[in-house]
């Protein structure tokens, strides 16, 4: 097995780990594209909007699963959420992570 196959795999354990235990997942991509499609359940909050909004986040007391396009704003999402102490993965593009959510 590849080492970026070993990685993938590593992640999508890690993210289905935060779903079983009810993560929050978080679309951090702008309203343009939240318009044009989205995982059910999520909760939109642009990138930009995320660091006014932590203590809501921090309110749920849950792991959260930030996605967007690419996974390029989710992992700056996930690495804020984190200073925050919040539970926080980024759960990659969205494409990516629809698959692991149905």
């Amino acid at each position: 097995m590849g080492f970026l196959k070993y990685f993938f795999k590593n992640k999508n354990s890690q993210i289905k780990e935060f779903i079983d235990r009810g993560a929050v997942i978080v679309d951090v991509r702008t309203e343009r594209e939240w318009n044009e499609g989205y995982i059910p359940n999520a909760i939109h909050l642009p990138l930009s909007e995320l660091k006014n909004n932590i203590e809501e986040i921090k309110k749920t007391n849950k792991p959260v699963i930030a996605y967007c396009k690419s996974g390029v704003r989710s992992a700056r999402a996930t690495k804020l959420l984190k200073f925050y102490k919040i539970e926080a993965i980024n759960g990659g593009g969205m494409a990516d992570l629809k698959q692991l959510t149905a």
